[in-house]
């Protein structure tokens, strides 16, 4: 036990940088110690990571969040294919795998913690005017961070990609792809035309609900909505809600796709491996190899096939841009040789939220972190599978309702509530007002006043934004973190509804269902909005623009579209415009976000993108004519081409590391003097026994921000912005 103990005061360090403390760290210990057991007894035990790749695949998939893990789990069911997933961050460990801790993985190791750029419309609450984006750097990707609900969309959404010259995209052809991953275990959904049994992700609800999930729900009916499966028939309506959990514990995609496969003979996985780019021969314009750094050496591994880019909307635009394809002046700013002018980062959506309405009730019924017994809640969770940490990261219940901007003769409603029975006070400021990046000011006049009282919240969430964000490159160097612009509000309308949204938030939370527990609105104004009068319209737009909340939904930044749609990135099948042997098979392909979670339709999105290739490549004789001429025009290339057998020998090549950091596509050395710096005296050398360039010895300086080291032959000298280690790759935002 007490090597038990120390194995999980590692994991916490390593996962949070710091060991927490407090009473919580006993559950969070007791929490990880049960998952030690699970997984030793678990038949489907963790994936590997591969250390010794071959130069070549059939597959390279880039990223293994919600569509990664599902695409090489797809591929690889073809024996004869062999398949290689890279993921940037490490496996999942014992916390990540509690539903109730989903909050304590935002801003730790596993997160890229990106934020957005300041904003003088939004995010005005949080400091320095930057929304946090939690996006996950970690086996399973953002489905190990988020709060796991389960929710597919509107049959409209889906109908209206079609609708947009995007053939098999309606939503009778897609549902049978949300069908075919899911293995939905609620009793009141069996045998139900819209749900599927026995597929690999598991969702069900959580065995523990408040009572105030249930009074949640009443208060819809009495608004005159229903109580039903909002991935259903219809959307509109109130339910409790439904995750991605299994046997109490997070149902993840890493969990779900990649674990039953960790023993396919033609599947392998490396983690810790940052893609700086992908290699595209400009003759024929192909995807050839890509380009990755793993423990301080510099890979090249060859594609015969295809290339496919899962890494989400914020990576993906990024690796494409970073690998010449995306709108020529702004490579052009930075140096990279354009070899396809796309749109590529435009039409950026995400679902904004209207975060801090709170309402305090008079009975313990609300989740309070310090009222709970740490040992009995978690001895609950270990022994029975229940209790309040199998709660969906806090959300209980959720709704669809329309506002007077939204057609209500169509089932297409244009706001989601997200109902939990806490709020921003309930954890004394331990961690919630971090996760959001709350001012402390803010924070302190309006919430610490109700610390650890119980309460409850609404958030409305704006279902269909008009306004349209980017993600653009911040320098060529890969290891920089973009350039975010969220552009929350920037049509007005959005701020409108999602106001119109709140009040009826409010509607709900005064039904008289609510009365049995006392509830009523905290009343504390936000310390910027005092110059208008409390609940009118200006001070709940004012409200809505200072707790703007990202609700970890951003897509869009490759466009999925016909060929004459000049933002489109991708067509229909998923391919790359002007760029053979490349797909992308993500978020990023959304034309419009779809209304709700997005989870559930990136997984979709999966499956079906996973289908298409295995059409192209196992029933389309011309396709295959196709791909072998390029492989015949590619033969002599340094990275070997579809079929290209000589050049397998050096498809793993020494890279020098200044072609690296500079995309190899531009003479002059990209690197500002004033933040990278990178010494041209030093010369790389790798063995002549070896494909791979060894990196450890690089020795790396950086700001005072971040400082690492290594022993000696390079130096390199790295702004505090974003740096990378030669034996251990970190990362960190100025």
């Amino acid at each position: 036990m007490v090597l038990n103990l120390l194995f999980i005061t590692t994991v916490i360090k390593s996962t949070f940088g710091v060991v927490t403390t407090g009473l919580w760290l006993i559950p969070l210990m007791l929490a990880a110690i049960t998952y030690y057991r699970y997984d030793a007894v678990d038949p489907e035990s963790r994936p590997l990571d591969q250390l010794n790749l071959y130069p070549e695949y059939d597959f390279i998939v880039v990223g293994s969040g919600s569509a990664g893990a599902v695409v090489a789990n797809r591929l690889s069911e073809v024996r004869k294919w062999k398949v290689l997933l890279i993921e940037a961050g490490p496996d999942e460990n014992e916390i990540s795998d509690v539903p109730s801790l989903a909050a304590y993985l935002q801003l730790s190791k596993l997160d890229w913690a990106y934020k957005t750029e300041p904003s003088n419309k939004a995010c005005l609450g949080m400091q320095n005017n930057r929304c946090n984006w939690p996006r996950g750097r970690v086996l399973g990707g953002s489905s190990v961070l988020n709060y796991m609900l389960y929710v597919r969309g509107n049959r409209n959404d889906y109908d209206h990609w079609a609708a947009l010259g995007n053939t098999g995209w309606d939503y009778d052809q897609v549902l049978r792809y949300f069908k075919k991953s899911e293995d939905n275990r609620n009793p009141y959904l069996a045998n139900n035309a819209y749900h599927g049994r026995g597929g690999l992700l598991t969702v069900q609800e959580s065995p523990w609900h408040s009572p105030l999930v249930a009074a949640f729900v009443e208060a819809g009916t009495q608004l005159g909505y229903q109580n039903r499966d909002i991935n259903g028939a219809q959307q509109s309506g109130f339910m409790i809600a439904q995750g991605t959990i299994r046997r109490g514990s997070r149902c993840s995609t890493a969990k779900a796709f990649l674990r039953p496969i960790r023993q396919r003979k033609n599947f392998h996985l490396s983690m810790n491996s940052h893609v700086t780019r992908v290699i595209i021969e400009p003759g024929t314009m192909r995807a050839q190899a890509v380009e990755f750094v793993k423990h301080g050496k510099v890979y090249r591994i060859a594609a015969r096939r295809e290339v496919i880019l899962a890494a989400g909307a914020i990576n993906t635009p990024q690796l494409m841009m970073l690998s010449g394809l995306g709108p020529r002046k702004h490579l052009e700013k930075h140096g990279i040789r354009v070899l396809q002018d796309l749109p590529v980062g435009e039409n950026m959506q995400d679902h904004v939220g209207m975060g801090g309405l709170t309402f305090l009730v008079d009975k313990p019924v609300a989740i309070i972190q310090d009222r709970f017994n740490p040992t009995a809640v978690t001895f609950q969770y270990v022994l029975r599978e229940r209790g309040p940490m199998t709660t969906l990261g806090g959300v209980e219940g959720l709704a669809f309702v329309h506002t007077p901007y939204s057609n209500r003769s169509v089932d297409w409603p244009d706001i989601q509530f997200h109902m939990a029975p806490a709020s921003i006070n309930s954890d004394n400021g331990a961690r919630v007002k971090k996760v959001l990046g709350l001012k402390e000011s803010v924070y302190q006049e309006v919430y610490h006043p109700i610390a650890n009282k119980d309460s409850w919240t609404i958030m409305p969430l704006l279902l269909r934004p008009r306004s349209r964000g980017s993600v653009k490159l911040r320098t060529a160097n890969p290891f920089h973190y973009p350039l975010i612009n969220a552009n929350y509000f920037d049509d007005p309308l959005d701020a409108k509804t999602l106001v119109e949204g709140a009040k009826i938030a409010l509607r709900v939370a005064e039904a008289q269902v609510f009365k049995q527990f006392g509830s009523r609105l905290w009343r504390k104004p936000l310390p910027n909005c005092k110059q208008h009068k409390f609940l009118s319209d200006a001070y709940l737009e004012c409200h809505v623009r200072t707790i703007s909340m990202t609700i970890y939904h951003p897509c869009g930044t490759a466009k999925m579209g016909p060929a004459w749609d000049p933002e489109a990135v991708v067509d229909p099948r998923l391919r790359v415009y002007g760029v053979r042997g490349l797909r992308v098979i993500d978020a990023s392909i959304m034309p419009t976000i779809s209304s709700g979670n997005t989870n559930a339709p990136v997984i979709m999105i999966a499956e079906k993108g996973a289908d298409l290739i295995k059409e192209d490549w196992l029933t389309n004789p011309e396709y295959k004519v196709k791909r072998q001429a390029s492989a015949g025009r590619t033969k002599s290339r340094t990275v070997g081409g579809a079929g290209d057998t000589e050049a397998a020998a050096s498809s793993i090549q020494a890279v020098n590391i200044n072609s690296l950091l500079n995309n190899n596509n531009s003479s002059s050395n990209i690197l500002d003097s004033s933040s990278n710096v990178l010494d041209s005296s030093s010369n790389m050398v790798a063995s002549s026994n070896s494909n791979i360039l060894d990196t450890s010895s690089s020795n790396i300086s950086a700001s005072s921000s971040n400082i690492v080291n290594s022993s000696s032959s390079s130096n390199i000298s790295a702004s505090s912005s974003n740096i990378v280690n030669s034996s251990n790759i970190t990362y960190s935002e100025s």
